[in-house]
């Protein structure tokens, strides 16, 4: 385990394609350093994007692309569709390719389970719901312009919903969620593998000023490695089986969380990281016209 390359480690999709276990979240990003980050993690040796039409800033990841100098059939770029476009999908990944400055992405996810009225981003349509976004969705396979189709913030109530549909014909490839030692979702985690869904935990570090940072258990396994907390919770992570997305904007830090090459966290440090009771999340349902959360991921 000790040589272990996770830079260039994958988890294969039910669709046979191959997504990288770890990759650049831009989400929070502020804009101006957006195209800095992207550019500077796709020389460093990341090969995976994410980011989403909601962040505002495709546009700056697309500049990051073609600055890096990294040809775009080596780069696995995740966008999402936002949740006023729910009845526009079409028009939705037309936009978002236009605004990345590329052909397809190869992974489109819905951003949430909740299909918001532009007119009114409090009130969620009487007439259309997440089901019929995803079939709107399924249309794009074949198209060329999405390789892999996905869901983001789909709890077990919500998938269950989805999957027994019998417009459902194609079962998500991933769905991207929070994930990190103090909102590990063990129930979700367990569902969807059964599911063949793929999760990518996005706050893999907690926030920015994560409380986990300060957590003992975390901090002693990271001393005792010569690593730092970042890099033990993006470990605990990919050995637990999904991709991560660790977010940030300075170059160096962007490098420190892609060195996760030559060691790896033993069995019983993993096992210390999972006892670790607290519980809190970065992102919450409270804003969205609908509930979306229930905890049924515990």
């Amino acid at each position: 385990m000790a040589q272990t390359k996770n830079t260039s480690k994958t988890y294969k999709l039910n669709t046979g394609a191959e997504i990288p276990a770890i990759g650049l979240g831009t989400w929070q990003s502020q804009p101006g350093e957006v195209e800095k980050a992207v550019e500077a993690a796709l020389r460093a040796g990341y090969r995976h994007i994410d980011t989403a039409f909601a962040y505002g800033n495709e546009k700056e990841v697309g500049e990051g692309i073609r600055a890096s100098g990294v040809p775009r059939e080596e780069i696995w770029l995740t966008t999402k569709l936002d949740n006023p476009w729910h009845k526009r999908v079409a028009e939705a990944i037309d936009t978002s390719l236009k605004n990345l400055g590329t052909d397809y992405v190869d992974l489109y996810l819905m951003h949430w389970p909740s299909s918001t009225n532009p007119d009114d981003l409090k009130k969620h349509y009487d007439d259309w719901d997440f089901v019929d976004t995803w079939r709107e969705m399924q249309k794009l396979s074949g198209t060329g312009k999405v390789r892999n189709l996905g869901v983001s913030n789909f709890a077990i109530k919500n998938l269950e919903r989805l999957l027994n549909d019998p417009s459902c014909k194609i079962v998500p490839a991933v769905n991207q969620i929070e994930l990190h030692p103090a909102n590990p979702s063990p129930k979700l985690i367990e569902y969807c593998k059964s599911k063949g869904i793929h999760c990518t935990g996005y706050s893999p570090l907690g926030s920015s000023d994560s409380p986990l940072y300060k957590n003992e258990v975390i901090g002693e396994i990271a001393k005792a490695k010569n690593r730092s907390v970042q890099q033990v919770l993006l470990m605990w992570g990919v050995q637990k089986g999904w991709s991560v997305l660790p977010k940030s904007v300075t170059p160096s830090r962007v490098e420190a969380n892609f060195d996760l090459d030559g060691w790896s966290l033993t069995d019983e440090e993993v096992a210390k990281i999972d006892a670790i009771p607290d519980r809190f999340k970065v992102c919450g349902d409270s804003w969205l016209p609908v509930k979306v959360f229930f905890g049924d991921d515990e």
